[in-house]
Formats: C-alpha cells, structure tokens, sequence
C-alpha cells in the first residue's frame, strides 16, 4: 500500500492545515521522503478546540454502554485493517513489519478492554452518620476535553492508551501525535471516526511541538493533559500545566535496570533480556539499559548476549525475516556513536557491534559493551537505542544500590531462582514496573507508568480510568 499524505482530523472531517504548510516524512531504511503531513497553526487548533468542546458535550451525555459499542467497532476496523497500518507504520518509524502488526493488533485489545471497563465507572452511596433522610453520594464524572501528546517510537500503541482510557470514561480528546510518524496514528483516528464517534470527540493535529503544547495547554478548555516522552519535556509540560491547574499524565524516560543473580536460569535471562533490549532497536522506555550481572557468572553472560546479538538480521522492516530495523532519525545514530564513544573512553569494551550499518537509512549494529563503568555517560543518561551496557556487581545489596542510584524509576528486571531474592527485588527496587524472570509483558488490565523522575499518573488498569475522571460529593436532605 502506497504511503499517503496525512491531514488534520478537526470535528469528524480530514483537512490541511488552513495555511497549507506541511511537513515532510522520511523514511529511515532509505533517508528518502515518503509523503507530508499537515503542519496546523493557531487556526486549526481553536477549530479543534471549538470542536473538542462540542464533542464532549455529545460524548459524556451518551450512555457508557453505547459508547462501548462504538469503540469495540473501532476496534473491530482496526483488526480489519491491520496490514495496511502496519505497512505505513514500519514505513515511517523503521521497525520490522511483525512488530509493527503486533502493536496494532495490542492496541485494538487496548480499547476492547477499555470500552468494557468504561461500562464500571460506578460512584457509591455512603450511609449518612446522622439524619437517615440525607442521601449521601459519591459521583463520577469525566474531567473535559483532553490534551494529548504522543511519540514517534510507538506511534499507535503510545496514541491508544490515551484515547481508549479517555473515551471510556466520556471525555473528548486532541491527540498532537509525532510529525516523524504521523499516518499509523491517523489509521487509529480513523478507525474510530468510521465506527461512528461523534463530531468532536475526538481530533488529530500535527505542526511544531512547542506552539502546539503551549496553546493547548494554556487554553480554558482544555482540563488534562497526558503526555509520553523524555523526562526533560515532560517537566516543562508539567510546569506549564500546572500553572493554569491542569491535571496532567506523564509517562516519561528510563534508564531499566537489569540484575542478574549468580542463581539465575542463564538461558533465560539472555533469551528475555536480549529481546527486550533490541526490540524496535532498543527505542522502547521500558528498554533494559543497564546490566548488573553478579561477577561469578557475568562472562558466560556476555558471552551468551553476544551471541544473541551476532544472530539478529538487521535491515528493511518491510524485507521478510528482518529482527531489527534502523533507528528512527539521524540524532539517534548521533547519539549511539557519542554513547559507545564515551564508554570506551572511560574502560568499557566493545564486545560485539558499536558501528553505523552502511550510508543509508539510520542502521546501528546490536552494539554489547561490557566492563562499562558507572561513570560512562550510557550507564546515567537514557541509550534509546541497540547499546547494551554490562558491568558485574559482588552482592545483591550493591546491585540494588545502583539499580536505584539513577533519578529514573520506570521499569525493572530481575532474574533469580530464588523465592528470598525475589521478593527482595520485588521490595527494594524503585521502578513502577518489575518484571522478574520474564520479559516485559505489558497488558491494558495491568498499571503501566513509573516513579520518580519517570513521571506519575497511569496508562493502564483501572487506574487509567481515574486520572480522566472528577471526583464529586453530593448530599441531599429528603424535604
């Protein structure tokens, strides 16, 4: 399917902007550009906002199980629809085609899962203390229309968790998704525009990020404001937010810390930890960054991971049988040579990879560093990309030490066959997501966000429904 060009989505029809600016899309196998998208101005986003408004007057006064219907169509369309998303979606971010299918397909179970759990947003009733003729209630209503912000490295996965929690519970949503990915998140708007969601519920805008933020933010009627991406914009979104009182999300960076006890399953541990890392070409925030292996086995661990590594086929995600595509923009291959530079400056070793793949397209090699020292720039700010750094610990209380030394709080792994240590790590480590002799396994039902420096807030659960509702207490005396 032919890459297309992607326009603004303002009450229920597609546009350009109104000043006809756009922007190109490239793609990262190649360096070529593949198509534009619309760049809006202040125009376009009162129109949005206009909309928005209006659609969530529509939207909260339509009963939870009708609107449960319309978005189990929109996840229906989105199943139909796969292949063709997924094409442009590894066509504009670069990871292989498999992966770009499994993200679609999670995303229509996301708002499956969310259309029902909106049918559960139950207030309650509190016996009154006093008076038996006084009814007191606790009510749920949703907050108002919804800022969102999105990033380019999981384009529909990152987009639906937002507007699948925000829908569910009544409340209209502008989604800025990423001018480098902008048609996948655009297929997801579709679909929910063709399975009949009323004028203004939901809009789709792109342009400079900075005007985008600051007017939507700022503007009294938008009420929350949700945003993935680094920890150094999210706080100045934060700030701006709460300058004008607005509830905010912050799903941010991470920095994973992965601990590697001597009584681990060795196989294992590789197996998940080395797929997780080059997953999308590590461009994942709940990425394992750094590899705390105890010493005693921290060699046939490397050695192990190498060997993972040396077996990845790297290329085209649209080529068959591709296990990593290129990295999504040149800044990223910038960022991975300074990084591995850094490392070896400092004592690390290169133990396999640390090189740009050809001249075209943003190809990194699966790059293992061992002997890295704490010091090294990849050990305290966020790789996001193929590095693996390595470096042995003595006991557990040293690697816990360091697993928590960072500001960072997002995600953790942990391996051990030990119920002791397991339950220490479980504890002890200061992430808001540990996974413990497993890969990441991440699933609507189940909180997804972090601590710490890694933001606050929920995208997954019941707790994701919570942040897009107002709590009211009403009393009321029998006359």
């Amino acid at each position: 399917m032919k890459y297309p060009d992607t326009q603004l989505f303002i009450n229920d029809r597609w546009c350009d902007a109104a000043s006809r600016k756009t922007i190109p899309v490239i793609n990262p196998s190649t360096d070529l550009e593949i198509g534009r998208v619309a760049h809006a101005g202040v125009a376009d986003l009162d129109r949005a906002l206009q909309a928005a408004q209006e659609g969530f007057e529509l939207w909260r006064n339509m009963p939870a199980v009708e609107r449960c219907k319309i978005m189990r169509r929109a996840a229906s369309l989105l199943r139909d629809r796969v292949d063709g998303i997924a094409g442009f979606l590894t066509q504009e971010q670069g990871k292989p085609l498999a992966e770009a299918k499994t993200e679609v397909l999670a995303g229509a179970d996301m708002i499956d899962w969310f259309a029902d759990e909106g049918l559960r947003v139950y207030g309650r009733i509190v016996p009154s203390r006093g008076d038996l003729a006084v009814r007191q209630m606790v009510l749920k209503d949703p907050i108002g229309p919804v800022a969102a912000f999105t990033p380019w490295n999981f384009p529909v996965n990152q987009a639906v968790r937002k507007i699948a929690a925000a829908l569910a519970t009544g409340c209209s949503m502008i989604v800025k998704a990423a001018e480098e990915t902008p048609a996948a998140p655009a297929e997801l708007i579709r679909a929910f525009g063709d399975a009949g969601l009323p004028p203004g519920v939901l809009g789709l805008v792109y342009g400079d990020p900075a005007e985008i933020s600051s007017y939507l933010i700022s503007h009294p009627v938008i009420r929350k404001v949700t945003f993935t991406g680094s920890t150094s914009v999210g706080k100045q979104l934060a700030a701006l937010a709460g300058k004008h009182m607005k509830r905010v999300t912050m799903e941010l960076g991470g920095h994973a810390p992965v601990i590697v006890a001597q009584d681990a399953d060795l196989a294992l541990a590789v197996s998940a930890a080395a797929t997780a890392k080059f997953r999308n070409a590590g461009q994942v925030c709940i990425a394992p960054t750094r590899f705390l292996v105890q010493d005693s086995i921290v060699k046939d661990f490397s050695a192990a991971f190498v060997k993972h590594a040396q077996g990845l086929r790297v290329g085209n995600g649209m080529a068959v049988g591709m296990q990593m595509g290129p990295l999504a923009n040149p800044r990223r291959v910038a960022a991975m040579a300074e990084l591995t530079e850094d490392a070896i400056r400092l004592g690390a070793e290169i133990a396999w990879g640390g090189e740009r793949i050809g001249s075209a397209g943003n190809f990194w090699q699966p790059t293992v560093l061992t002997d890295v020292p704490v010091q090294a720039r990849v050990f305290n700010d966020e790789p996001f990309g193929p590095v693996a750094a390595i470096r042995s610990f003595n006991t557990l209380e040293e690697a816990i030490g360091e697993a928590n030394r960072l500001p960072y709080g997002l995600a953790g792994y942990a391996f051990t066959k030990s119920l002791k240590n397991a339950d220490l790590l479980a504890r002890r480590i200061e992430v808001g997501m540990l996974w413990v002799n497993m890969p990441a396994v991440t699933s609507a039902e189940m909180p997804f966000g972090g601590i710490k420096d890694s933001g606050y807030g929920s995208e997954g659960g019941p707790e994701a429904l919570e942040v897009y509702l107002n709590t009211r207490a009403v009393a009321v005396m029998n006359a």
